[in-house]
């Protein structure tokens, strides 16, 4: 009987969950839902606008003429983007294939082996942090001075992929290290624990679970590095060549300098030429991101 007691007096004296006053939202958040929804549609419809104006604009010339065709001052409507373009693919191409190797082993340091107490380490992190923050421009003046002229590479494919490289190797890293670090301990202490070593640790079963994360990093990082002008407009991008690069010490052109170079002519022609290269730009970049989204859908992981 005295157990149904402080039963039944545990049970009025207990405390009651306090209820919100109103039946509705407040009216704050109302209107900050709004705005995010409104600020969403400005930029939706600037961006809709913008590609709409540039399509609508080189749709005369969006046929095979632009990428079988070299640009040709006299008469632009046979003009096209080829040696542009082939040179975008040699830069990048090139440009990936040196940051993206340098920039996983050191993610891979930094995350695996290295010492966060010792001092080299942190600088090494601090200088990382704050070259990804570095103006485009800076690392041409870089390239010209040290690549071009220092180590007497010229103003080829391999003085502009090695500047390329540089301005994006810190997104590679930071990208990689993320990913790398969301990859559960428990993973690695249970790999251990079975008597595998640290690299086969690393190589059999951090690396595997860590690809979603480190593709897509290392495709965005490559799509900023393809869309740069300022730093190869130093390291010998000419916006006139009319042929394509046959290695790595060939001079060059970009599709982003043939771009502007159109766009500062005169003739109405080569507007509409410069706005179907945007296109093809465009096209460009979403095919790499839309890569970087099916590697992380397909590849990731939950755990």
């Amino acid at each position: 009987m005295s157990t149904d007691v402080i039963d039944r007096d545990r049970t009025v004296d207990a405390p009651r969950a306090p209820r919100l006053q109103g039946s509705g939202t407040p009216w704050r958040e109302r209107f900050f839902h709004l705005s995010l929804w409104a600020s969403l549609a400005v930029a939706v419809v600037f961006l809709a606008s913008l590609l709409a104006y540039v399509v609508v604009q080189g749709w005369p010339r969006l046929d095979s003429r632009l990428w079988t065709n070299f640009p040709d001052i006299i008469d632009p409507t046979q003009g096209g983007a080829q040696s542009a373009i082939m040179g975008t693919i040699w830069v990048i191409s090139f440009t990936a294939l040196y940051c993206l190797p340098t920039g996983v082993l050191t993610a891979i340091y930094l995350e695996e082996y290295a010492d966060p107490d010792r001092w080299w380490n942190r600088a090494i992190e601090i200088n990382i942090q704050n070259l990804a923050a570095v103006p485009s421009i800076v690392y041409g003046i870089l390239g010209l001075g040290v690549i071009a002229r220092g180590l007497g590479f010229g103003l080829t494919v391999l003085t502009a992929s090695l500047t390329l490289s540089l301005l994006v190797l810190p997104i590679v890293i930071i990208s990689a290290r993320e990913a790398i670090r969301a990859v559960p301990q428990s993973i690695r202490q249970a790999s251990l624990a079975l008597g595998a070593t640290r690299w086969q640790t690393i190589w059999r079963q951090v690396l595997p679970a860590s690809v979603p994360g480190m593709a897509t990093g290392s495709i965005l990082a490559l799509s900023r590095a393809i869309g740069e002008a300022a730093p190869l407009l130093l390291l010998g991008g000419l916006t006139f060549i009319t042929f394509n690069p046959s290695g790595v010490q060939s001079q060059f052109t970009v599709l982003p300098i043939q771009i502007y170079n159109w766009i500062s002519q005169s003739r109405a022609e080569f507007a509409t030429l410069a706005s179907a290269a945007i296109v093809i730009l465009l096209l460009i970049l979403l095919a790499m991101n839309s890569l970087a989204i099916w590697l992380r859908n397909r590849y990731s992981r939950r755990w």
